[in-house]
């Protein structure tokens, strides 16, 4: 299973935020797409789940979705996360992905005595490690279980394509390690494309990585192809590696 990106170009007026952007995205692969602030990695994505105007062509498994309605492209099993996550905090960890499931019962029973967990559900549960949680209110989770209840989300809608913004900014370093173990699992059977900034967790966890540089791809290859680029040493990582680890926001 492949996703194709090729030809991406968005613009707003006559600013070219992306322009020509050609990569493609496999099953297997833990794939990141890395570069400063303001590079358009975030528009990348926003235009592949259809949350940004796009033209040129996204093809998942040969299938056209670019111009396609956001909720018809998550139909097709791309879903994406964002920065913060975005769970029903009132709610229990079990109640957030009853709604996520889909499953065709009244408001009003997912407070009621439950009977049985769909066995998607469990499975989400405990791949990302949510299990002994599952009745935890999701606002009382700290901010790395919400990302992995999102991530959990995503799965029980069995999502195909998994597209995650910055999703370890602000974690721990015991939830960062833990993170990226999960995207390594999920990636087996699924497309994940990582939006990131953070060199070190893109150094310890990426199998293939993409650069980009005021919207258009710089190189791409392993982790060690990128970091002896000169060109990114230059532009990206040759300052973060004088910095220590980068801390600011890139899109």
């Amino acid at each position: 299973m492949s996703l194709d990106i090729k030809d991406l170009k968005v613009a707003f007026g006559s600013f070219i935020a992306v322009n020509s952007v050609s990569f493609q995205v496999s099953t297997g692969d833990v794939h990141f797409l890395i570069g400063a602030n303001g590079a358009g990695k975030t528009t990348c994505i926003d235009a592949i789940s259809g949350l940004a105007p796009g033209q040129g062509s996204v093809k998942l498994d040969d299938k056209e979705i670019l111009g396609t309605p956001v909720h018809r492209i998550a139909r097709m099993g791309v879903g994406r996360t964002f920065q913060t996550a975005s769970v029903f905090e009132e709610l229990s960890v079990l109640q957030n992905l009853d709604i996520a499931c889909g499953i065709h019962r009244p408001l009003r029973a997912l407070f009621g005595v439950r009977h049985r967990i769909d066995p998607r559900i469990q499975q989400a549960l405990e791949v990302t490690g949510l299990t002994e949680l599952f009745e935890a209110q999701a606002g009382t989770l700290s901010h790395g279980q919400k990302q992995w209840l999102e991530i959990a989300m995503l799965l029980v809608q069995d999502a195909r394509v998994l597209m995650l913004d910055e999703p370890v900014a602000g974690m721990s370093e015991e939830e960062r390690v833990a993170t990226g173990q999960l995207l390594k699992k999920v990636a087996r059977d699924r497309i994940v494309l990582v939006v990131e900034h953070d060199m070190e967790f893109m150094r310890r966890f990426a199998t293939r990585v993409t650069v980009m540089n005021r919207g258009e791809i710089l190189c791409e290859g392993s982790v060690d192809d990128i970091q002896a680029n000169p060109d990114v040493q230059s532009i990206y990582l040759g300052t973060a590696s004088a910095a220590g680890p980068a801390t600011t926001e890139g899109h």
